[in-house]
């Protein structure tokens, strides 16, 4: 029998060795990944960082459980065990997270919010106003970009995304369709003319080409363009914001989602029959709708996206010359309107 000293001494060290979750989640990153430089990416540091974390936890247990090799790393028969072992402490991290947040008092503390970059920019965050105003004790993170966030690892706590989600485990529903098809702009009409069809396209215009996840560009191109993207793609950008001014501007022709004329300036549609439609998807982990402040979200969520309401978002393609006619709502917050003025005459 140990003594209460020689019990004191055994539990610190186990202690010691077990609390070392910051060293077990990169470990359990670098694993899912396959490679140290990729996982530094992902997470947002160096490689040697990693390296030193893992080797801290391998020095702790006295056994190697990752092999490096040219084509990137390997898990050895005891860091297979771990890597097991690894998931289900992240599970049970997220389990606790999520009875600690059901514990914060309703409506305060912070909702995360996932979205593709285009609607996140153009659609969500100047309507988030009103719902931080309508729950003024609320901390809403944005996240807009391409990559689908993973919702079952908390990465956020709802997320809106162009692709159907596939974890079985994840609460899902489609909420809308995005309705997309090419828009011009005045100024590139004026030095390029109007494009008449596709034929015209292909063999006297540009084209500005928006290649990022969850959008089907590349697919659209390889379908429509039957020529080398040099010369002909004027700009290949990867987020949204950045594709709809270089529309906007007159860099070229390109493809936008029927709505952005209200929200983004005077652009024109073409109907040259290359359209397509891409449904939106919310996705939210089982237990979010039990806390109260994440539940307020994702009601507001399906509200933003509601075809009732916005005519764009409906499973039917409404052109945008029908909008205006079809759009009931509040005025749109035109992101174009106000950026240019003239001049201030100067005060003598």
């Amino acid at each position: 029998m140990h003594s209460p000293e020689r019990r004191g001494v055994h539990q610190r060290a186990h202690t010691g060795r077990i609390g070392q979750w910051d060293s077990v989640r990169i470990f359990l990153e670098v694993a899912r990944i396959g490679s140290f430089r990729a996982a530094a990416f992902e997470l947002n540091a160096s490689a040697n960082f990693l390296r030193k974390h893992i080797l801290q936890l391998e020095s702790a247990y006295k056994t190697t459980l990752i092999t490096r090799h040219v084509d990137g790393i390997r898990l050895t028969p005891e860091g297979q065990k771990v890597l097991d072992a690894a998931r289900r402490m992240e599970e049970a991290a997220f389990g606790l997270d999520r009875a600690l947040s059901q514990t914060t008092p309703a409506l305060s503390g912070e909702v995360r919010f996932a979205i593709t970059e285009g609607l996140g920019t153009f659609w969500v965050a100047p309507r988030l106003i009103e719902f931080q105003r309508a729950y003024p004790g609320l901390l809403v993170d944005l996240k807009c970009e391409m990559r689908s966030a993973d919702v079952l690892r908390l990465e956020a706590d709802v997320a809106v995304q162009l692709e159907e989600p596939n974890k079985p485990d994840l609460k899902r529903a489609k909420i809308g369709r995005l309705h997309v098809m090419p828009f011009v702009s005045p100024s590139y009409i004026e030095i390029y003319g109007m494009p008449r069809d596709q034929e015209d396209i292909r063999q006297n215009h540009r084209i500005v080409l928006q290649d990022a996840d969850q959008t089907r560009a590349p697919q659209m191109y390889e379908q429509y363009a039957g020529r080398d993207p040099v010369g002909f793609v004027a700009m290949r950008n990867n987020v949204s914001s950045a594709h709809v001014w270089a529309v906007a501007k007159g860099a070229g022709v390109g493809w936008l989602p029927t709505y952005i004329p209200a929200v983004a300036g005077p652009l024109i549609p073409l109907d040259i029959d290359i359209t397509f439609s891409l449904d939106i998807w919310l996705a939210y982990h089982p237990d979010a709708k039990r806390i109260p402040r994440v539940r307020q979200l994702i009601d507001w969520t399906i509200q933003a996206f509601d075809g009732r309401k916005y005519p764009w978002f409906r499973d039917e393609f409404v052109h945008p010359d029908d909008l205006q006619k079809s759009y009931k709502g509040e005025p749109l917050v035109n992101l174009f309107a106000g950026f240019v003025k003239e001049p201030r005459s100067r005060i003598a």
